[in-house]
């Protein structure tokens, strides 16, 4: 109920501002399990796809947003959960990727959509970097759900970093795949081969619905090297 509400309040004011444009929604099932996986460009990209949606999408977003204290910390952890958002721990190593599959696992046993994003973070500059095969491909095995490749398009240029009021001149996209099946890697759960084949041909699905330019590193590798450059040089 709260999410239905939370949609009502954010999410028709965001299409009527925005007016954003769909394209393949009759890929996304009425009803039973779904993995939506999704370029990220934006911080908005996880409200613009569920305003578009009949059905609710449950993403996962940084603990942070959870247990923040005071007030304020209240409410923003009361308004990620009314989004849909599941709070993930991203310590240790492999923190993030455990916590995404069980996440996605519990979401889609349910037959509800999950939602993910294989780059693991946001796009440093509107390219298509190499997605992190430890949860996707791992939800999409443990579950058996189909994958459902998801491309928004615009949605960095709605409120570029560093503005506060975001462009209502920009008209944002969704464009969306057909599913992909991958039953015929079942039991295979444990093979980092098969794991890195299935992430690479959902980005490869993803790449064609963006139209993005693709680069086979990961984005946080591409941030790390732009925080880098940044930096002043010495002497």
């Amino acid at each position: 109920m709260f999410y239905g509400a939370m949609k009502i309040a954010i999410g028709s004011p965001l299409k009527a501002a925005f007016r954003p444009w769909v394209e393949g929604l009759e890929h996304v099932p009425a009803e039973g399990p779904a993995i939506l996986a999704s370029n990220h460009l934006s911080f908005s990209d996880s409200f613009f796809l569920p305003a578009v949606l009949d059905r609710k999408v449950t993403f996962i977003a940084k603990e942070e947003y959870f247990n923040s204290p005071g007030v304020k910390g209240r409410l923003t952890a009361a308004f990620f959960k009314g989004v849909g958002q599941l709070p993930v721990d991203r310590s240790g190593a492999r923190g993030a990727g455990e916590a995404a599959v069980r996440s996605g696992v519990a979401v889609l046993a349910r037959g509800e959509l999950f939602g993910i994003y294989p780059e693991g973070t946001r796009s440093p500059d509107g390219r298509l970097y190499r997605g992190k095969p430890g949860g996707l491909a791992r939800v999409a095995l443990a579950s058996g759900a189909p994958v459902i490749p998801v491309a928004m398009i615009d949605t960095e240029k709605v409120q570029p970093v560093g503005k506060v009021v975001p462009k209502l001149s920009v008209r944002p996209g969704i464009r969306i795949g057909k599913p992909l099946d991958f039953s015929r890697y079942a039991g295979m759960e444990a093979d980092r081969f098969i794991l890195r084949s299935i992430t690479d041909e959902v980005m490869y699905e993803i790449m064609k619905l963006s139209g993005q330019e693709y680069v086979d590193i990961y984005a946080t590798a591409a941030k790390r090297l732009l925080a880098e450059s940044a930096k002043p040089s010495a002497g």
